[in-house]
């Protein structure tokens, strides 16, 4: 009766020790190749090959940034999981055409990244939807984010005239 509590208290000690450090694994930047997975637009309105995706995270916030996509912007989850995307329609690179865009995915132990994103396209002078692509994204983490320096920092006095250095 006790192995079994034993192991079961052990497991969730590891689980709860690992958890931060996987939280924190998806902050880098990536070369990656993008492979066309759907259309329904016609003619196809953007092609991409392979590019860099860069991952920032913060405590409560996430960036994903592909070159010549608007940022995309979400929270922070555990397990290596990305999902963020545009707040609203924003312009693209062809002129007239606005989009949304989205990615998923996750980033394994090993430091590869696996993301579906998604372009919903609609036309700048209605805002008629248009058309959506979507593409697999996948890559290798090509660095990771500089460590910060632990805050060393005396907090500002309240009164006035005290100076931070």
């Amino acid at each position: 009766m006790r192995d079994p509590l034993l192991a079961g208290g052990l497991l969730m000690a590891l689980v709860s020790y690992a958890t931060p450090a996987a939280a924190q694994s998806v902050a880098g930047s990536y070369e990656v190749k993008f492979e066309e997975m759907s259309t329904n637009c016609d003619p196809v309105r953007f092609s991409y090959k392979q590019g860099t995706v860069r991952v920032d995270t913060a405590k409560s916030s996430m960036r994903v940034n592909i070159e010549t996509i608007p940022q995309m912007a979400g929270v922070p989850q555990k397990s290596g999981k990305i999902s963020a995307k545009t707040p609203k329609k924003v312009a693209t690179t062809v002129d007239g055409i606005d989009g949304k865009y989205a990615v998923s995915g996750r980033v394994d132990d090993s430091g590869v990244l696996d993301l579906v994103l998604v372009a919903e396209l609609f036309r700048h002078d209605n805002g008629k939807p248009l058309c959506t692509q979507s593409w697999n994204v996948r890559g290798v983490r090509q660095s990771a984010p500089a460590e910060k320096a632990p805050d060393t920092k005396q907090k500002k006095s309240a009164s006035l005239g005290a100076s931070d250095e």
